[in-house]
């Protein structure tokens, strides 16, 4: 009969560590990648939401972000907006740590916002793999992949049907 395992048995299974007989995991945990920055001390990534793409580069400063050449509060006037830009930087506990200077195109402003901070995310990953963890368990690092239905043949939109009319 096998042996009846704990949660902490199960969990080394599953991750694939056996403890050693002192208790210590035998195997450590994988080293983190390298950052991605390039020349200019920046680090880039593209961000991406319903129909919306934003090109995000990151560096060090004092929490300036800037959308198309605006300032956010000027491109992002709902401040719903802008508070899902700054979640990233909340989660990560980097609040006025980076500056960022990102491009955005397609789609309408809520999904712009939603592209700015997938960006934002993946950009931070690049530059601090540590943040990778928190980030990841906000949610932040997976692309919403949820799109607008496309309208088909003989309905007025993607599942409305034009009315009846019995007569």
């Amino acid at each position: 009969m096998a042996e009846q395992q704990t949660l902490a048995d199960l969990k080394n299974v599953i991750s694939g560590t056996t403890p050693a007989a002192d208790g210590t995991p035998a195997a450590e945990a994988a080293p983190l990648p390298e950052p991605k920055i390039d020349s200019h001390g920046r680090a880039y990534a593209t961000g991406k939401r319903k129909n919306s793409i934003a090109r995000v580069w990151i560096k060090p400063g004092n929490g300036k972000i800037t959308v198309n050449g605006r300032d956010q509060e000027v491109y992002f006037a709902r401040p719903v907006l802008r508070l899902i830009i700054a979640q990233a930087f909340e989660v990560a506990d980097r609040v006025d740590g980076y500056d960022v200077v990102c491009t955005v195109k397609g789609g309408g402003l809520s999904g712009q916002a939603g592209a700015v901070r997938h960006g934002i995310t993946k950009a931070l990953t690049y530059y601090e793999p540590i943040l990778r963890a928190p980030l990841k368990a906000a949610g932040f690092i997976t692309r919403d992949s949820r799109v607008v239905e496309r309208k088909k043949y003989g309905k007025a939109k993607a599942r409305k049907s034009f009315q009846f009319s019995k007569r």
